[in-house]
């Protein structure tokens, strides 16, 4: 950034530069043509006194140097001239500045000259006589002016290029040193500060990317560690049946078994072996859920109905449990992913019949706002507590483990429902008092954004 802005500031630098020896040289040579043609006319006044007093003695032992002088008669003719032969001049009497003063008595012009090869400046007299005495000078060119002032132009261009490429450094560092020394860590340090006015949207920007990245690299590491989390608790949750499957299975293969526990072992083995599938069930569900539903079938479907299906689902381990469940509503046709639909329901009653008492009651509503389609789901079970009621949407987490076991609970169960939920861009809250119950409240979008 230093070397870019140091080039920038030498090209300018260097063309304002050129552009003000190019101006100041324009000036000067206006200035010493006007000078020039004044002198031109002094000369040409004085010597026009002298041969108007001495005629053509005037002419004699004349040193003119820088100056040439021709005398032309009324007709034309040149009479003298000091840097030519007058007999090879041809007649004059049509030049613009011997007309002019043969007319008025004063001319003057500026032209080529063919005889010298170079742009002059005329400037005539007309004489008492009826003769025009003329002066002439060469004009100095831009070159000749340039060539004149070669070595102060020099001097003042290594001059003028040291002194701007020494500046431009300067002025380059003195612009990127208080970028340079911007501590990226903390940005918002140097808001409102004067070295910084200009680069403190650039500063906001980086602050607020600076926060984002440390929320995504906080959220990347939180989700790595839920990973970690559930990895050991699949393991660990799949060891209890499996050890249970295969020591039950290994006492009947080794006829350690009586014949009238047999059928007891068998049904350990189903129990456990339901139990592992139900879990695997659940990982596999999960798994899908974490994706965010991504190869879902999204849909038109109702609601309640899918609502009856998971409750129709559960009557009978609710009368095992001597629990009543109901359901109560109207048809919701609402857009969504009708297995993800079902499992919401089905996961929150089938906690709610197992963490209920005997003759406890389970109720679910389904019913709309207009937007919303809302999903209630009350219990008379064991409750909550309320130290636990933000972790039990976490995988694996159980409220009373022991509970859990007796149950059949796989730990997974309000995890899939808030994942549900989520893949639905909905939102599910839960109010919940030891010994008197749980409520559960799920919001659904009834149209996809």
């Amino acid at each position: 950034m230093s070397s870019k802005i140091l080039n920038a500031i030498w090209t300018v630098a260097v063309l304002v530069f050129w552009a003000s020896l190019i101006f100041i040289m324009g000036i000067s040579y206006n200035y010493f043509s006007n000078v020039q043609k004044e002198q031109l006319k002094s000369e040409t006044q004085l010597a026009y006194q002298g041969v108007s007093l001495s005629g053509a003695d005037f002419f004699t032992d004349l040193d003119a140097k820088n100056y040439r002088i021709t005398w032309i008669d009324a007709q034309g003719n040149v009479l003298y001239d000091n840097e030519a032969d007058r007999q090879e001049m041809e007649n004059h009497l049509e030049r613009e500045e011997v007309r002019e003063a043969l007319e008025s008595g004063y001319g003057e012009a500026a032209r080529y000259s063919s005889t010298l090869a170079e742009k002059q400046l005329y400037c005539a007299r007309r004489l008492p006589d009826g003769t025009v005495l003329r002066l002439s000078i060469v004009q100095a060119t831009v070159w000749t002016l340039i060539l004149g002032f070669a070595q102060p132009i020099c001097l003042v261009i290594v001059i003028a290029f040291v002194l701007s490429f020494v500046l431009a450094s300067r002025l380059a560092k003195k612009i990127v040193k208080p970028i340079n020394e911007i501590n990226l860590e903390h940005p918002e340090y140097y808001y409102g500060k004067e070295n910084y006015r200009e680069v403190e949207p650039l500063l906001r920007q980086i602050n607020a990317q600076r926060i984002q990245l440390k929320n995504d690299q906080e959220q990347i590491e939180k989700t790595a560690l839920i990973r970690q989390e559930f990895t050991a608790n699949v393991s660990h949750e799949l060891k209890t049946p499996l050890h249970a499957i295969s020591g039950y299975a290994e006492l009947l293969e080794n006829g350690m078994v009586a014949e009238g526990d047999i059928k007891p072992f068998a049904r350990k083995i189903r129990t456990e072996s339901s139990r592992l599938t139900k879990l695997v069930e659940d990982i596999i569900d999960l798994t899908k859920l974490d994706n965010g539903g991504a190869n879902d079938k999204w849909e038109s479907c109702d609601l309640f109905m899918i609502a009856q299906n998971a409750v129709d689902s559960l009557q009978t381990a609710a009368a095992d449990m001597d629990v009543e469940i109901s359901i109560e509503g109207k048809p919701l046709t609402i857009c969504g992913v009708p297995q993800h639909l079902y499992s919401i329901v089905y996961n929150l009653c089938d906690n709610a019949v197992k963490y209920n008492h005997h003759g406890g009651r389970v109720s679910v509503k389904v019913e709309s706002d207009g937007t919303f389609a809302v999903i209630k789901i009350d219990d008379t079970g064991i409750g909550i507590p309320e130290e636990s009621q933000e972790r039990v949407f976490e995988r694996f987490y159980r409220v009373d483990k022991s509970r859990s076991k007796e149950v059949g609970g796989t730990g997974l169960g309000l995890s899939i429902v808030k994942h549900a939920v989520l893949v639905h861009e909905g939102s599910i809250e839960m109010t919940s008092q030891v010994g008197e119950g749980t409520h559960f409240e799920v919001r659904i979008p009834i149209k996809r954004t």
